[in-house]
């Protein structure tokens, strides 16, 4: 029984107690859904992630980190036949196969895809965003790659390549473009189920196409680390992007 206006807002105070979980979770999720929240997330982000990529960059360069590469590339051969990874024969078809999701050809086609999508339901300032995000992570892979000139690992006869090993082009591409096309559709859509849908699929894409390149044996692990941290950079700052561009009316933001 509540004793006229005094009891409810005593019961008010109790509700809203700071020390009470439910008043916590409720703070969180407002702050989760605070654009100005999530900028200053995404822009320590990219602070974090130019650090980690500068640092390991230094270390590679250097050669602190060659033992650990070469040491983890020969526990996944094969101690029989060591130009080959461990494990069956239609395992390493598996990783050739997950590895092609970030090759240029396969990145070209979806993005295509997508483009096409936006297209359809005439979101052009999306459309153009999309393009210019992919086309500028592609090239800022070979810009890397150029700049570093790192060797390759030994070569295998089941893959071909030609480019420098760091960083990782493939880790970059699928970085970059997965997690872009995450982000501009988790933007596009209302729902935050179907935000957390985008953003997972492409997150895994991503990861799988890096884990390929080391158990192929076409790249070190800190090649692929450093791609994934210059992919999660560029995506991040595409973010950044996105979010200025719809603030302005340059991008379209999601229809309810």
């Amino acid at each position: 029984m509540f004793d006229g206006d005094g009891g409810w807002c005593i019961m008010s105070a109790q509700r809203y107690d700071g020390k009470n979980p439910s008043h916590w979770l409720y703070q969180l999720r407002r702050m989760a859904h605070d654009e100005l929240v999530q900028v200053l997330l995404v822009a320590l982000g990219v602070v974090a992630g130019t650090w980690i990529f500068v640092e390991l960059a230094g270390d590679v360069l250097e050669g602190d980190t060659q033992a650990f590469d070469r040491w983890l590339l020969q526990v996944l051969r094969s101690p029989k036949d060591p130009a080959w990874p461990r494990g069956p024969r239609w395992l390493v078809e598996v990783g050739r196969d997950v590895t092609a999701f970030g090759s240029s050809v396969v990145v070209a086609l979806l993005t295509a895809a997508v483009a096409g999508y936006l297209s359809l339901r005439r979101s052009y300032g999306a459309l153009w965003f999309l393009v210019v995000a992919t086309a500028g992570g592609g090239l800022l892979s070979h810009l890397l790659k150029a700049l570093f000139a790192r060797e390759r690992p030994d070569p295998v006869p089941y893959i071909w390549v030609s480019t420098p090993s760091f960083p990782s082009g493939h880790a970059i591409l699928a970085a970059v473009v997965y997690l872009t096309l995450g982000i501009l559709l988790a933007r596009l859509e209302p729902k935050p189920l179907l935000k957390a849908y985008f953003l997972g699929v492409m997150m895994a894409l991503t990861v799988l196409v890096g884990l390929s390149r080391v158990y192929l044996g076409v790249h070190y692990p800190t090649d692929v680390l450093a791609g994934w941290t210059v992919g999660l950079v560029w995506g991040l700052l595409c973010w950044l992007a996105a979010w200025y561009l719809q603030r302005r009316g340059a991008v379209e933001r999601h229809h309810n």
